[in-house]
């Protein structure tokens, strides 16, 4: 089974035309929705980590950097670690409820 190389048509090892990799669009850039579009679900999760709690939100759509923006925030008012990465935040921790009223405090208004 062969790799998809983007932008590289199937079978192609190597062109010696400059412009040849420019014919195809670049993809579109993803945009943030705005903070009352997001629906962000809040959740408490225990798998995979030796049954230390962590809470997790899932849900946010946009940029890797406003992801992690919007992660650091959380992590800097619990006061814990954690990561943000691929649509979903962790933070190390119990900290649904406090999570959930800062998030509608800063206007994202469908978070459950």
């Amino acid at each position: 089974m062969s790799k998809k190389h983007k932008g590289r048509p199937d079978g192609l090892v190597y062109s010696t035309n400059n412009d040849f990799y420019n014919d195809y669009p670049e993809e579109a850039a993803a945009e943030t929705a705005p903070k009352d579009k997001q629906k962000l679900r809040v959740k408490l999760d225990t798998k995979q980590r030796a049954g230390k709690v962590v809470t997790l939100v899932e849900g946010f759509s946009g940029t890797e950097a406003d992801l992690e923006a919007l992660g650091k925030q959380l992590k800097t008012k619990c006061g814990a670690g954690g990561s943000a990465k691929d649509g979903l935040i962790l933070v190390q921790g119990d900290y649904k409820e406090k999570i959930i009223a800062w998030l509608k405090d800063w206007g994202y208004t469908q978070t459950k």
